[in-house]
């Protein structure tokens, strides 16, 4: 129903018809074309009719989180796909850390430690696998006597996970700009030493250097190390680093935005995500049936609108897991089986703006992890007009409306379309935001200005 204009004004007041928003992402969604697969990627080759139907009544498009060419991690991605290209990223590490619950001291460097095992080739080291779950008693003891050799240098270490990872903190130094020690790619690079990225960080990758050194040697001469070579076991003998940062001063989602953001989290790292932007958050832990699954996610997904949530993130990683398995047939059913959990995505669709897309790909094939191919995007809802793709997949999509999405654009995007787009050049939040904000701070109204007496 159309409100009247108010006195002396000719424009209609505007109906409040603001949608709420459900992202759903499928992690490392996007891949190449498989010849297995007949030339397609595993979201063409999948039999996918609730996607299908979304896409005949939605708008498609490509989702490049930076563009061609630069391989997303998850974390970069959704750091920027949550509206925080802006904000300085505090590291991997203190997702994580704050996604097991840790308490995260603020503004000295942190990174991510672990245990792994090695082998020599004349000077370099390589890094040759990594803990197991059963592996939790030398683990334990193998962690808790680092402890004494890197207080030596001023850090610390909090376990968290179960396969031999911590959190590794070096109170004395403030700046945590140093590159990896763990070498990821462990074919192609030995164990690294870890450089400063910029000129502040040239103490802690001192320190950090002669910590990893003085933990190694300690590893080494460790009787643990020995009793399990003793059992035919791999000696936990390399401590690498990963994802270094600093917990500072970051913007909740509220204060960054405008809306109220909310995630159903699946893993350690949105947990932390959620903790970090002060998000409302339902934590799922997976369950093998990917159907069942992902019709639980937007079940919860629904919880939190019904609670106030604006903005609701569902993840799953079953895509990304397939990827990695360099299994094209396996990545594809996973995507079969995660449309058979997505019925109830076409009446949300009704009542609010939905979208799915990945946040990077991660081919089913070559050897690598993860690229810069495109994923698709999808985006359905009351305000979306249809365009002319009618299926689900990266080639389809190329012809959408959307065309070729960033990932710090995705968010206004959607905002956009859930008719809550930020009116430039109208302040009413101490800095700008993406979203036409919900709560901005109302004037206190004494009871004498009610009155109107003096």
């Amino acid at each position: 129903m159309m409100t009247p204009p108010g006195y002396g004004e000719t424009q209609p007041r505007l109906e409040d018809d603001r949608l709420p928003i459900v992202l759903v992402i499928f992690d490392g969604l996007g891949d190449r074309p498989i010849p297995e697969l007949g030339g397609r990627t595993p979201a063409e080759a999948a039999h996918t009719p609730h996607l299908d139907a979304l896409a005949r009544d939605g708008a498609s498009g490509w989702h490049l989180p930076f563009g061609w060419g630069r391989a997303p991690a998850s974390e970069l991605a959704h750091w920027a796909m949550f509206g925080y290209s802006t904000v300085p990223f505090p590291g991997r590490a203190v997702l994580e850390a704050l996604g097991a619950g840790l308490d995260v001291a603020r503004d000295c460097a942190a990174t991510h430690a672990a245990l792994r095992t090695s082998r020599r080739d004349g000077d370099r080291l390589w890094i040759a696998g990594r803990a197991r779950v059963d592996d939790d008693a030398d683990i334990a003891a193998l962690l808790t006597g680092l402890g004494p050799v890197l207080a030596e240098h001023g850090m610390s270490l909090q376990r968290h996970g179960t396969t031999g990872e911590a959190l590794l903190t070096a109170p004395a130094h403030g700046c945590a700009q140093v590159t990896d020690s763990d070498p990821l790619f462990e074919n192609f690079h030995p164990w690294m030493q870890p450089i400063p990225t910029s000129v502040t960080g040239s103490a802690f990758a001192e320190a950090l250097t002669a910590a990893l050194q003085a933990a190694h040697r300690y590893l080494r001469a460790s009787d643990i190390n020995t009793a399990r070579q003793r059992r035919g076991l791999p000696a936990l003998d390399v401590l690498t680093t990963k994802w270094s940062g600093r917990y500072g001063d970051i913007p909740s989602f509220v204060e960054q935005v405008g809306v109220a953001g909310a995630a159903v989290t699946s893993t350690r790292l949105y947990r932390g995500i959620a903790t970090a932007l002060d998000m409302a958050s339902v934590h799922l832990p997976p369950v093998d049936d990917p159907a069942r699954d992902i019709a639980a996610r937007l079940e919860a997904a629904e919880d939190l609108i019904a609670s106030g949530a604006r903005f609701v993130h569902v993840h799953t990683k079953a895509t990304d897991e397939a990827g990695h398995t360099k299994q094209p047939h396996a990545k594809r059913d996973v995507l079969e089986a995660l449309d058979r959990g997505l019925t109830g995505l076409a009446s949300l669709a009704d009542r609010a703006i939905v979208a799915v897309t990945g946040d990077h790909a991660t081919p089913s094939t070559h050897g690598v992890m993860h690229t810069a191919d495109p994923t698709p995007l999808l985006v359905a809802g009351p305000t979306v007009r249809p365009d002319t793709v009618t299926e689900w997949g990266e080639l389809p999509a190329r012809d959408g409306w959307w065309g070729h999405v960033r990932a710090e654009e995705l968010l206004p995007l959607l905002l956009g379309q859930a008719n809550r787009p930020v009116f430039l050049g109208h302040r009413i939040t101490t800095h700008p935001v993406i979203a036409l904000a919900d709560t901005p701070r109302p004037m206190p109204v004494t009871e004498d200005v009610m009155t109107g007496r003096s």
